[in-house]
């Protein structure tokens, strides 16, 4: 991508847009202004120049005599596409070498191989999505939660993008009319009533404000939930990873220090994607340079937490002793539950702070409360706005346009001119059209769409 973005639009680009491998069937998908030519000169079937756009067609894929492969041609005509372009999607049989022979007739007749994200890229570019529904097209691909799923389709349905443009359109009004001002400046008079701007602007930073809290919950729901399981040596820390996520997947063993360092596994309950981190044993004196190594990543881990799961030995740990060991994580911004194991194998009965989840791992009794503690930890943060933002680079911009805003705010306070004022609205505007795609560059375009798989 690069300096070429734009003069590569005028070729006809070819892809597989089912995973590489044997399958059923695969898809190769053209888009261009030749597609359809190109296509028609390879299939022998009905001529796919003379039909409507939206049909499908049966036919063969030939090389002069050979046959390749019987397929279903999907024809697409510009501008009523994905890309905005002519587009023919091929469905063949998933036979590596089947498709890779279409590709390659393709490319003789003239296509060339697609970069990763082009398609999507020249649907932006083509205006069939602005730059925060394509950035969404990616996370959709890569949403594997409910949740992660339904934020990337609200956002690729252009929920976003309308809520900032609906904010651009407003303060465009006024940044006019200040404009117009200067050109009466002789005259005195004010076109920009600075009370309704002071209101105006109050409330889209407010709004602003909103999605800049959204990030946080809405980035852990698409990355996952950073959730560390931490405690003493043996507390049976390993034994709850394997009994959340149902596979041994930590060595469990009875010797204190086992794990050395962090296991990292995921698993999902209502919708949301937990990332498990298991970390050695927290102990002042490690036994071992290893196994200092191992505690003081295991206190990286948490530092990075949203949620630590403190696992303590309920055979060995009074209340008051419980009381002394949470105090390590006071300084840590995670939400800290406690979960008292080996519950079985008490002989009394043990009064621990009521914020503890009491479990046998081994034995995987408590584990369903256990869940619902960690779903309510989350839910806690949950964000009620209609929107929640995901991504960095839409958090920057509006960051940024939250400070010109306070600015524009500060200068009606302080009654400066309105040629400034004007300027620091054109500020927040260049910041909001950034995330949408007004404004663009073509080196972040191809830092966006290079991110993305060949053939989407």
């Amino acid at each position: 991508m690069g300096a070429h973005l734009h003069s590569d639009l005028n070729d006809t680009i070819c892809a597989l847009a089912t995973p590489a491998g044997t399958g059923a069937i695969g898809v190769i998908r053209v888009s261009g202004s030749r597609a359809i030519e190109i296509v028609n000169i390879l299939f022998k079937g009905k001529d796919l120049a003379a039909q409507a756009s939206h049909t499908i067609h049966f036919g063969k894929i030939t090389d002069g005599s050979r046959i390749i492969d019987e397929v279903l041609a999907s024809l697409f005509v510009a501008p009523k596409s994905y890309t905005g372009e002519h587009t023919v999607e091929l469905s063949c049989h998933g036979s590596t070498y089947i498709q890779q022979q279409i590709l390659q007739l393709l490319v003789q007749h003239d296509c060339r191989l697609a970069k990763p994200g082009e398609f999507t890229l020249r649907a932006f570019l083509n205006k069939k999505l602005d730059l925060s529904q394509a950035e969404a097209v990616a996370d959709l691909i890569a949403s594997d939660s409910a949740e992660s799923h339904k934020m990337a389709m609200q956002q690729m349905r252009g929920g976003f993008g309308a809520q900032i443009n609906q904010m651009r359109t407003q303060l465009v009004n006024f940044a006019s009319l200040i404009e117009l001002e200067l050109d009466f400046s002789e005259e005195d008079v004010e076109f920009a009533a600075r009370e309704e701007l002071l209101v105006l602007v109050s409330q889209i930073a407010a709004l602003i404000q909103n999605l800049l809290d959204s990030f946080n919950y809405g980035n852990a729901i698409k990355n996952g939930i950073p959730t560390v399981i931490a405690g003493k040596p043996n507390a049976g820390k390993s034994t709850l990873l394997n009994a959340l996520i149902n596979e041994e997947r930590a060595i469990v063993s009875d010797i204190a220090g086992t794990t050395r360092d962090t296991i990292e596994e995921a698993f999902v309950i209502d919708g949301i994607t937990f990332r498990l981190i298991d970390t050695a044993g927290i102990r002042q004196h490690a036994s071992d340079a290893i196994e200092e190594i191992g505690i003081e990543r295991a206190f990286e881990k948490l530092q990075k937490a949203s949620i630590i799961m403190y696992v303590f030995d309920a055979t060995l740990t009074t209340a008051e002793q419980l009381t002394e060991e949470l105090k390590l994580f006071s300084s840590y911004p995670a939400i800290v539950i406690p979960v008292a194991n080996k519950t079985d194998a008490l002989t009394h009965t043990s009064a621990f702070n009521q914020e503890t989840v009491s479990i046998s791992a081994k034995n995987n009794i408590g584990m369903e409360l256990l869940k619902q503690r960690l779903v309510v930890a989350v839910r806690k943060d949950e964000i009620k706005n209609d929107i929640i933002i995901t991504n960095l680079r839409h958090y920057e911009a509006l960051k940024h346009t939250a400070d010109t805003l306070q600015q524009v705010l500060n200068g009606i306070d302080m009654r400066i001119s309105g040629e400034l004022l004007a300027l620091d609205i054109r500020k927040a505007l260049f910041h909001l059209a950034e995330i949408t795609g007004e404004v663009t560059t073509d080196d972040l375009l191809a830092n966006i769409f290079s991110k993305f798989c060949i053939g989407k």
